[in-house]
């Protein structure tokens, strides 16, 4: 294997215990969680585009039951495509992720609330302090230590310090004076997990295909291990996510060849005997995969694990991005089809 350290997105991903365990020391939830009780919302929405999205998915199946008010995931991609089939009704409460926060679609999401829905209350979590998000007049703003704002191609510690943020904001059941013992809680953890990590992923094949599962806010961290194997290897591996009943309808099928898979299992034990009997399954129908359900400490439910399981994923498209001989940085230099801020995407005005 050769010297990882000389590419900044496997730096950004063993900086982020130091990054979470200062970040909670800091971050005022209580002051937070005040003013987002003041707006009165019976909904919140989480928007955002990509990894950000994703951000929004996992939030949404994580929070899912809890009193007080629907939360929902709606990314800036539908929203500005459709501004008048969303920005309508009772004010909702828009929380917008951003690690650049100057994406076209984060912008034409202000711009529509500006012209269709002014008086919703906005609350933007960005890693730029100089970007649309940070500075445009109207919103709440959070802005994320500069070290989240990764300069690899792939969003890295911004994925998981923005996720962290809001679910210290949105998470009912733990309060405010206990969450910044929950970050050093999740750093010290991931601190100890990255050896085993990196270790594990450098005795791992480097599959033709890749899967992802999960039940939950695991399914959905299962979408963006997925994505940042894609992103990483710039294609040259295809990976699928699924959530663990519904990998058998149909998108099993993706597994043939060279294809390796993992589970992540979930905490709660009605849950994870889905995930066990999933994980046998394959085992007996695809002894030419591999199969792995990593061994992750969960005490805190599965939305507070999910930063962890997705480290995983990040330390295995490193490795496998630099093993391809690619630039880890920016897999997709010289092609001009992928950047790391979206580019090409014209926004058409919104008409009152």
């Amino acid at each position: 294997m050769t010297d990882l350290s000389r590419h900044a997105t496997f730096r950004e991903i063993l900086a982020q215990p130091a990054i979470w365990r200062d970040w909670g020391a800091r971050l005022q939830v209580a002051d937070l969680r005040q003013w987002i009780a003041e707006t009165g919302v019976s909904e919140v929405w989480f928007c955002g585009a990509g990894t950000s999205a994703y951000i929004g998915d996992i939030l949404a199946s994580g929070l899912e039951g809890q009193p007080g008010p629907r939360f929902r995931s709606v990314p800036t991609t539908d929203i500005v495509a459709r501004p008048r089939a969303y920005l309508t009704g009772q004010p909702k409460l828009i929380v917008s992720f951003g690690r650049s926060g100057s994406s076209t679609e984060s912008i034409g999401l202000l711009d529509a609330l500006d012209t269709l829905a002014p008086a919703w209350p906005r609350l933007n979590i960005t890693c730029n302090a100089r970007s649309a998000l940070a500075t445009r007049p109207g919103s709440h703003v959070i802005t994320l230590p500069e070290a989240t704002h990764d300069q690899g191609f792939a969003m890295t510690s911004s994925f998981s310090t923005m996720l962290l943020t809001a679910a210290a904001l949105f998470d009912a059941s733990l309060p405010a004076s206990q969450m910044p013992s929950r970050f050093a809680f999740l750093a010290d953890t991931l601190q100890t997990l990255l050896p085993d990590f990196i270790s594990q992923a450098t005795a791992t094949r480097r599959p033709a295909r890749a899967v992802f599962i999960g039940s939950g806010p695991l399914a959905f961290a299962a979408r963006e291990a997925a994505l940042k194997v894609m992103e990483l290897a710039a294609g040259q591996i295809p990976a699928l996510w699924d959530s663990t009943l519904g990998f058998r309808h149909g998108p099993k099928s993706f597994t043939v060849g060279d294809t390796d898979l993992w589970l992540f299992r979930s905490s709660d034990p009605h849950t994870r005997a889905y995930d066990e009997d999933l994980l046998a399954e394959l085992r007996t129908q695809f002894p030419q995969s591999r199969i792995t359900a990593p061994d992750i400490p969960q005490p805190h439910g599965d939305l507070w694990s999910v930063p962890l399981y997705v480290s995983l994923a990040q330390i295995l498209a490193v490795i496998w991005s630099d093993g391809l001989g690619l630039n880890v940085d920016d897999p997709f230099a010289g092609q001009g089809t992928l950047t790391r801020v979206v580019s090409g995407v014209r926004l058409h005005p919104v008409h009152p």
